[in-house]
């Protein structure tokens, strides 16, 4: 007798748990900050090969920072600017990641406008995407502060032009990225189609973001129905769908991205901080939160996106940069907007504030795509 569709269902979804479950036990190593033996002889194994994992370390006081003023950068959203809208403390903007085994480069936004002059760089995701989108303009624009700019914006795509330079940095809103449309029976998820890719071609540097969306339920769900080839479905289990849709990007990277053309990077799994159990604090959220978590290993482990993620990255065939920041990020449970916020109601634990925590990021991009 064979199994009805809802076995099969079942029994995917066990082997695919299964599966995950397996793959974060022999991927853990690698993730984790510690001071095991295991740790040592991988930074050994780093230094003697001349690399260094940048992702690893901890962060550390830094007098020189912010690296730019919010209140001199034209480019920040109300949503980000903390300061702006009333965050009293200053040492969330005081921290500079550095990697256990080396150092990263300082940010140099003219060196970045000599070397991108006449390109296009794309960030492709959702408000994260903007995070990071407006973090590097406002990283640039410290150092060319009297450059003449041009910013475009509308719904769904902004540009931003650096004219002397020719350089734009351009940002694509989509949550999923694969598509979203509105049909008949509602709005449909379809995790096997990217028709909205072809907007993404033509560009030098691609920036992918995703994952903050996939896990909204109730009247924040942007969508009425999940589809997967020909079959919808009223819901299905969100790291599963997760799993579908990033399967189908690299699909889409393998078969549209021309690597002598376009570099490819995608900032990892950015984490949030509503529930103070993660870091040893059950009654507490980001809110008040002052400094970084500095224990030897973060308690709430590692985010099952993340493990998804990594298995996706691992079965590209064309060249990626994974920005793997999800570790280091989870360590600034102090670096999120919470009540400071100009247009986000409430405890906000999801976005990060400008200065702050996604500088960072787009400084492991600035070290990767020069490297």
């Amino acid at each position: 007798m064979g199994f009805s569709s809802q076995e099969n269902r079942s029994f995917f979804f066990f082997f695919f748990f299964f599966f995950l479950f397996f793959l974060c036990l022999s991927t853990v190593s690698a993730y984790t900050n510690t001071s095991s033996n295991n740790g040592a002889k991988a930074v050994r194994r780093e230094l003697r090969s001349g690399r260094c994992n940048w992702f690893r370390g901890s962060w550390v006081y830094d007098v020189k920072y912010p690296l730019y003023d919010p209140y001199k950068c034209p480019f920040i959203d109300p949503q980000f600017n903390c300061k702006k809208y009333g965050r009293p403390d200053n040492l969330y903007l005081k921290y500079r990641w550095q990697p256990s085994s080396c150092s990263l480069p300082r940010f140099n936004g003219l060196y970045f406008l000599r070397k991108m002059r006449g390109k296009k760089i794309m960030f492709v995701g959702d408000s994260l995407s903007t995070n990071m989108w407006q973090s590097l303009a406002c990283l640039i624009h410290a150092w060319v502060p009297n450059a003449r700019y041009t910013l475009l914006r509308q719904k769904g795509l902004a540009s931003l032009t650096f004219e002397e330079y020719g350089v734009t940095l351009k940002l694509y809103r989509t949550q999923f990225l694969v598509d979203l449309d509105s049909e008949k029976v509602g709005r449909v998820l379809k995790l096997d189609s990217i028709k909205q890719g072809r907007l993404w071609r033509g560009m030098d540097v691609l920036v992918f973001n995703s994952w903050h969306w996939w896990t909204h339920t109730g009247h924040i769900q942007p969508w009425d129905y999940m589809e997967d080839g020909k079959r919808l479905y009223k819901d299905m289990n969100r790291l599963v769908a997760y799993y579908k849709g990033m399967t189908t990007w690299s699909r889409w990277v393998n078969a549209f991205v021309d690597p002598s053309k376009t570099k490819v990077f995608f900032n990892g799994v950015s984490p949030t901080h509503y529930e103070g159990k993660d870091w040893g604090e059950p009654m507490k959220t980001c809110k008040s939160q002052t400094q970084p978590f500095y224990g030897r290993k973060y308690p709430g482990g590692i985010p099952m996106a993340w493990v998804v993620l990594a298995k996706v990255m691992m079965r590209l065939k064309k060249p990626a940069h994974w920005l793997d920041i999800t570790g280091l990020s989870q360590l600034r449970k102090d670096a999120h907007p919470s009540a400071f916020s100009g247009n986000h109601p409430g405890n906000d634990c999801s976005h990060w504030c400008l200065p702050g925590l996604p500088d960072t990021w787009n400084i492991l991009f600035y070290s990767k795509l020069f490297s």
